[in-house]
């Protein structure tokens, strides 16, 4: 399973706290810069997303690590970096989920590019802020994925939920 975006960790949280409920056994791997939001490209643009800046939500690798501690749930295997610079040797090999929270055109598009070949059939592939206004860069990025790679899009409330047709 995979995060990327996991910011302060909640999602992750979430997510651990129900591996651990139900005695599921999967491993989160969870991605981020640790150094806020990258840099807009055109495809993010939009009057409503103007608080969405540069180095916007910055939360340190530490106080990551800390939210786990503080709430006694077992810590994911994190990933530090930017998407861009990850290759698919820093994701797990099979992945049957993947939570994807970049906000931004280019991170969701580099998200796709990494977990797209590493699914496995039946996978689930869940993309933040489909339906934001105040960040179009996700659904763009999203149905121009989809226009290349054969998948079935659902959306619920702000999320696109996407079973990859493997």
């Amino acid at each position: 399973m995979a995060e990327f975006g996991c910011y302060i960790g909640t999602t992750a949280l979430f997510v651990q706290r129900l591996l651990r409920q139900k005695a599921i056994d999967k491993q989160l791997h969870v991605y981020d810069s640790f150094a806020g939001l990258p840099a807009k490209t055109n495809e993010d643009l939009s009057p409503a997303g103007q608080q969405f800046k540069a180095g916007e939500l910055t939360v340190s690798k530490a106080e990551f690590i800390k939210q786990f501690r503080q709430a006694a749930v077992p810590l994911p295997v994190v990933h530090k970096g930017w998407f861009a610079d990850l290759t698919l040797a820093d994701v797990p090999a099979a992945l049957c989920f993947a939570f994807l929270d970049g906000d931004f055109y280019d991170s969701i598009q580099q998200s796709l590019r990494l977990v797209w070949p590493r699914l496995v059939p039946g996978a689930i592939v869940v993309v933040d802020d489909y339906q934001s206004l105040a960040l179009p860069g996700a659904r763009r990025a999203v149905d121009e994925w989809l226009r290349l790679h054969p998948g079935q899009l659902r959306v619920e409330a702000s999320l696109a939920v996407i079973r990859p047709l493997i």
